[in-house]
């Protein structure tokens, strides 16, 4: 039995009438008619009983509409709750950077907005990001790329994320104007681990060019990697959001180097099948600073 019925059936014995119910709800008068009946067979009993031009409700219709009331009202705070999703959970896969430096102000808003919200951020690999999206234990992923990591997937393009690369204060590279490729031969690098993919591209920049180049420390931790370089153990190339607070308080210092094949931009990943809460909606928006419905359209036309 369709909840239509139930609600058709409440508005008839607010109105005591069918044709003011069906004029209150753009019903045909015939619509309101085939609902009462239908229901009145679901039930086996009679609802509605008629004094000359007067419709009221018989016994059984009195017991049925406090419970139709009761259905109706339960029913609409389930759409309420589940559509704001107000106790949820969001999974959050993405790359140590933008774990540590980009998503956290966005997470604080979205608990404001949301404060039932249990939210996962999980630090991974950028091509498990994918695959794990893919296979639905993410949510949304957010990396770093040069291009839509794939195909199909949902790719919004937040921003352009700058790569610096950086050295202790006092380095000679950091006190020329503009440094080029060649000016990098026999450089010692620190590095994040081999899946890194703005490593890789640097890298491979490097070897195209011909530039000589050592890894003096591969590490796992941005943190560390900053830390060896301040020591003087080498230099690193690694997102801006990661070192400008360092830059600032003048405890690395960025090196004047820029290349074409360096431009990486922060992406957000969605599966093209993926339902789209109020919440999610809520989170991409704050990041995109867009409201719902922009929000939308910009996923229709991510795809």
């Amino acid at each position: 039995m369709e909840l239509t019925y139930l609600r058709t059936f409440r508005e008839v014995a607010r109105r005591q009438s069918f044709t003011k119910a069906a004029e209150e709800l753009g019903y045909a008068q015939s619509s309101v008619t085939m609902q009462m009946q239908k229901l009145e067979r679901e039930y086996g009993v009679a609802l509605f009983e008629r004094f000359g031009r007067q419709l009221r409700l018989t016994p059984p219709g009195e017991a049925l509409l406090k419970l139709a009331v009761q259905m109706l009202e339960l029913y609409d705070e389930s759409k309420e709750a589940i559509g704001n999703q107000l106790d949820g959970a969001v999974t959050i896969g993405t790359i140590d950077s933008l774990a540590a430096y980009y998503l956290p102000p966005y997470l604080q808003k979205l608990r404001l907005k949301h404060p039932g919200i249990g939210i996962q951020m999980l630090p991974d690999s950028e091509s498990n990001l994918v695959n794990k999206l893919k296979e639905g234990e993410y949510d949304l992923a957010l990396l770093l790329d040069r291009k839509p990591a794939d195909p199909s997937l949902r790719c919004i393009v937040i921003r352009e994320e700058p790569l610096v690369l950086v050295a202790p204060p006092g380095h000679a590279l950091t006190v020329e104007e503009t440094i080029r490729l060649n000016d990098l031969n026999g450089c010692e690098l620190i590095v994040s681990e081999g899946s890194c993919l703005y490593r890789s591209t640097f890298e491979k920049v490097l070897r195209e060019h011909e530039v000589s180049y050592r890894i003096g420390f591969e590490l796992g931790s941005l943190e560390a990697i900053k830390h060896c370089v301040m020591n003087g153990l080498g230099i690193a190339l690694l997102p801006q959001i990661a070192v400008e607070e360092e830059i600032q308080r003048g405890t690395l210092a960025s090196i004047p180097f820029e290349h074409p094949d360096l431009k990486f931009h922060l992406q957000l990943l969605l599966h093209p099948k993926k339902w789209m809460s109020q919440m999610l909606l809520t989170l991409i928006g704050l990041m995109t600073d867009e409201d719902a419905e922009q929000v939308n359209r910009r996923l229709s036309e991510a795809l």
